[in-house]
């Protein structure tokens, strides 16, 4: 389930809630009460990173980094 933000436009009050997502969006502000929230667009809270399925699955040979493979191609070509 995805963590969305929001923020009340009668308070200023900023919280995150837990939520499915087809659940509805919140409307009342947990600090002041008033039917004033508004969802925020924010990054997704997450980074793949370290070296898991999506770097070394389905590659051949001694390639194990896509990502550094390029960026030292294209630092040698210039």
């Amino acid at each position: 389930m995805p963590i969305y933000e929001y923020q009340c436009k009668a308070c200023g009050n900023e919280h995150e809630a837990l939520q499915k997502l087809s659940a509805e969006p919140l409307k009342e502000c947990p600090k002041c009460d008033e039917p004033e929230l508004v969802k925020k667009i924010s990054a997704a809270g997450f980074r793949l990173k370290g070296s898991g399925w999506y770097e070394t699955d389905f590659k051949s040979g001694t390639k194990k980094n896509v990502v550094s493979d390029s960026a030292a191609t294209s630092t040698t070509a210039t």
